[in-house]
């Protein structure tokens, strides 16, 4: 039921009482400020009475409740509407600071915040811009709870007649379109000198900065990556460790910009994690102070798969019925966000990330082109795609911030849909570079992959699909009268295409009905997989060596390859089709069609005849052998005991061979740099050669250059490193009870890493209440209804908030200052022994192999503990059964101290003055 509004002077709001759970209790505020402080139970009850309260994040509300989503005043959704594109954490601490409210420290507090702040967003709106208006109306009529209070302070009046009610969401009549331009001239070749860089760093940092000889030092070793390239195929390829505090970001960007201007071309800066792009857009302040010139310098560039889509958008807009349509709160926010936008990045960008969780990911993030159906010129939003501005933006840049996965797939492809090829990288996080090229060239014949490919060539299938264009819609208007040949392959590709899963396909497989080759081979693959793998119960995923073969296997195997080569031979047929009328047409076709057939070609190409030759190879390989360089396997994938895909693998066992035939060789310079590319075994040949096997510089007839530069900071006076003795790491009410009680010592500002889902759910139930009476919040990734991004950004801004997470926490947080001084590790970072493991272990050294991945894991997660001058940590790894040998992992003069769990709390306490 929505609330009822009641006037005032300015602003209506809504009688409705504010609402925040924490992990014991929840506190209530009614409308008139009257405070409560009720048992979870009994909020719960309140609400399925009937009454929509305010709240900060209902999913996560409805979690803490322990009940249903409800409907509810989000202040999220209104903060999205009224302030798009601008930041702010998904908490009522967050919003304070956004609006320059009174920061809470209770629960009581913050639930008084949710009032405030509702009468700060509702009374901002009577200074809103015009396009407001026609935006609220619409998600008015969708049944949007703040409706009435919204457009009561736009001054808006009553909802006008349904027809038309859409024109406030047709952002695209909106936004403005890009121009093309001429294609820039060739790259300089003009090296950076050691003294130009330092120079160059040193007006970045301004002159009254305090020196930093490592940070000059850094910058004048890095310069090597930009001298001219005398050989063909033999790059300046620079590696470079830089400690923690060096200031590398800066240190790298100073011969880079030195290099684009005198040049007149880009440096590609490549990073594996969203944080370190955000940082590195904050730094381009100091290269770029004037805005303008550093839009039009600077560009964030990422795979399209990232980006609002404006037709995805007119679709959508297009699918709402006249009354009483849902769909128009979210596309309403997405409306107001893409007007504010800096560039349409919804992965990342300035698109808040904590949107999707509130209002659903069909019409947010589902909003992008993630199932590569762009149509390109035939869109009739092409001349203002956010994605087509940001390719042409980065032809003229001259710094371009991308991931490395975007990197190596362009550079696969030769470029991609960029005009030439970078000769310049700079790749950040560099110790991801393996597992990034691990992703980037892989082969998987798997159900969702296959049927991926039937759905991108045959269209929506099933019932209800939203949208999904096929092969013959995006092409068809593009043949002429006399391509009989392209019609031809056409269609014998789309029947072809019907031998692949089709919708239900999981289903069939697991219930033993498979429909069609793909679906028989991959419920053979399936058999094997359960067959085979010792721990077939497991909730998580299983594996299996695809030799020897079970019987049908190879039957099945022969006739998905008959199958696939049934379906390549068209693909290549229209492709060819499509380039001869490229050819024949030349002096008719216009430059938008001849676009569109070009960018037609690479999608097949990659999409169809690429995977489809991986695929044959793969299965052809089940009667012989696996080449030398590659690990094949067949594997069932897990999410909570569920399957969600079977199939079977190919990895390259070293992937940095095909990392430097696509990306290295072709370059002129390149600098791989990190915190901790070295694993510190103690032996300085065997940590460079372990470095060199990570970055792929033994695969290049490289001019080489290498450099370490140490960290300023005093790790052994600033930190301390912990092995508790005495806790049995396979009970959980152990680990739990250290969990806590550390926690509780550091008064906050603790990190627990976990090396298994399972163990960070149930370390979380059992300590969540003790931390929330100790006024501790307490946030988990796989538990809390948040993404992974938006818990690091509330951690970093909370100090006395604590965060448990796995692997991809410990890559993403980078938070300096008391909000984290502790971290946990339940044990040691051993590598999973799966069989890709095992291929590698083999042919990198052994049981050396696994130590060096286990010590970079060590290295990294205490990497993330310090990152000022001023901060103090503590380091704590729950397992007794750390080898003495892996203390090389910490930095020099740091000593490990084995000691029982109440001396590391008790010591914990006094180093951080708890």
């Amino acid at each position: 039921m929505t609330p009822s509004v009641s006037p005032s002077a300015r602003v209506l709001m809504p009688q409705a009482p504010a609402v925040v759970a924490g992990l014991r209790a929840a506190a209530w505020v009614s409308p008139d400020g009257e405070v409560e402080t009720l048992a979870l139970p009994e909020a719960a009850r309140r609400i399925e009475d009937g009454l929509a309260p305010l709240v900060c994040h209902a999913p996560e509300t409805a979690r803490r409740l322990g009940t249903a989503r409800f409907e509810a005043l989000d202040l999220l959704e209104l903060f999205a509407f009224v302030r798009p594109a601008r930041f702010c954490l998904p908490t009522p601490r967050g919003l304070a600071e956004a609006l320059d409210l009174p920061l809470p420290s209770t629960l009581e507090q913050a639930a008084a915040t949710l009032l405030a702040a509702t009468r700060a967003l509702l009374a901002e709106l009577t200074g809103a811009d015009s396009r407001a208006a026609p935006v609220a109306w619409a998600m008015a009529n969708g049944g949007w709870p703040w409706g009435g209070a919204v457009l009561a302070a736009l001054g808006a009046g009553e909802i006008p007649h349904s027809r038309g009610l859409a024109n406030g969401l047709r952002v695209w009549l909106r936004l403005k379109e890009w121009t093309e331009r001429p294609l820039e001239p060739p790259t300089g070749d003009w090296p950076v000198e050691p003294v130009e860089a330092r120079a160059r760093l040193v007006r970045l940092l301004g002159e009254a900065a305090e020196e930093r000889p490592q940070q000059a030092e850094y910058a004048s070793q890095v310069a090597a990556a930009f001298q001219p390239r005398d050989v063909a195929g033999e790059p300046h390829f620079v590696i470079a460790e830089a400690g923690t505090g060096v200031g590398k970001t800066l240190g790298y960007l100073a011969p880079a910009s030195v290099w684009a201007e005198k040049n007149g071309s880009g440096v590609w800066i490549s990073t594996f994690t969203r944080n370190l792009q955000r940082q590195l857009d904050a730094e381009l302040d100091r290269v770029y102070p004037d805005p303008d010139r550093k839009a039009e310098k600077v560009v964030i560039r990422k795979g399209r798969e990232n980006y609002f889509c404006l037709l995805n958008m007119d679709e959508a807009v297009a699918r709402l019925p006249a009354q009483g349509a849902p769909g128009a709160v979210p596309l309403g926010l997405m409306a107001r966000w893409a007007l504010a936008s800096r560039d349409g990045d919804m992965v990342g960008g300035d698109f808040p990330a904590w949107l999707a969780g509130l209002v659903g990911r069909n019409l947010t993030l589902d909003l992008t082109d993630t199932r590569g159906e762009c149509i390109y010129s035939a869109c009739p939003h092409y001349r203002k795609c956010f994605v087509e501005r940001s390719i042409r933006r980065a032809r003229r840049a001259e710094i371009v911030v991308a991931n490395h996965a975007l990197v190596m797939i362009q550079a696969a492809l030769g470029g991609g849909e960029e005009a030439a090829m970078p000769v310049r990288y700079v790749f950040d996080e560099g110790h991801h570079l393996f597992d990034a090229a691990d992703a980037a060239f892989s082969a998987h014949l798997s159900g969702y992959e296959t049927a991926e490919l039937r759905r991108w060539l045959l269209g929506a299938e099933a019932r209800g699909r939203s949208r999904s264009r096929g092969l013959k819609a995006r092409v068809e208007d593009l043949l002429t009268d006399g391509a009989d040949k392209a019609a031809e392959a056409l269609d014998a590709l789309l029947h072809a295409a019907r031998a692949l899963p089709g919708p239900g396909w999981r289903e069939r497989i697991a219930g033993g009905n498979p429909v069609g080759p793909a679906e028989a081979f991959l419920a053979r693959v399936r058999q094997q997989v359960l067959a085979r793998d010792p721990d077939s119960r497991s909730p998580y995923g299983l594996e299996a060596h695809p030799r020897p073969p079970i019987p049908g296997l190879i039957e099945a195997a022969r006739a998905l390859d008959a199958a696939l080569s049934a379906l390549r031979g068209p693909t290549v047929a229209l492709i060819a089709a499509l380039a001869r009328q490229l050819d024949d047409d030349a002096d008719t076709l216009e430059t938008v069609s001849r676009s569109r057939i070009e960018a037609v070609c690479r999608s097949l190409e990659r999409r169809g005849v690429m995977a489809l030759n991986g695929w044959r190879d793969m299965l052809k390989a089940l009667e012989g052998e696996t080449p030398a360089d590659f690990v094949d396997w067949l594997a069932i994938d897990r999410e909570g005991g569920r399957e969600i895909d079977v199939g079977m693998h190919r990895h390259w066992i070293d992937p940095m061979r095909p990392f430097a035939v696509a990306v290295a060789e072709p370059a002129h310079g390149l600098l791989v740099t990190s915190a901790s590319l070295r694993d510190g075994s103690g032996d300085v040949a065997a940590d460079w050669a372990a470095a060199d096997l990570r970055v792929g510089i033994r695969h290049v007839a490289a001019r080489e250059h290498r450099a370490a530069i140490e960290s300023p900071f005093d790790y052994a006076a600033q930190t301390r490193v912990l092995i508790v003795t005495d806790v049995e790491r396979n009970s959980a009410e152990q680990v739990a009870a250290a969990y806590r009680e550390l926690f509780l010592a550091a008064g906050g500002g603790g990190l627990g890493l976990f090396t298994a889902i399972s163990r960070l759910r149930e370390v979380h139930r059992r300590i969540g209440p003790a931390l929330d009476a100790a006024g501790l919040g307490l946030l988990a990734q796989h538990v809390d209804a948040m993404d992974t991004g938006t818990l690091i950004d509330i951690f970093r801004a909370e100090e006395n908030s604590c965060l448990l997470g796995t692997d991809a926490v410990r890559d993403g947080v980078d938070v300096p200052g008391r909000s984290l001084r502790l971290i946990v590790f339940d044990r040691m970072p051993w590598p999973r022994p799966t069989l890709l493991h095992r291929a590698r272990k083999e042919a990198f050294g052994g049981a050396d192999y696994d130590g060096m991945v286990a010590r970079l894991r060590l290295k990294q997660a205490y990497g993330r503990l310090i990152r000022r001058a001023t901060d103090r940590g503590v380091f704590v790894l729950l397992d007794r059964a750390m080898p003495s040998r892996f203390a090389s992992a910490f930095p020099a003069g740091v000593a490990l101290q084995r000691i029982g769990l109440a001396d590391a709390i008790a010591l914990t306490r006094t180093f951080l003055g708890s």
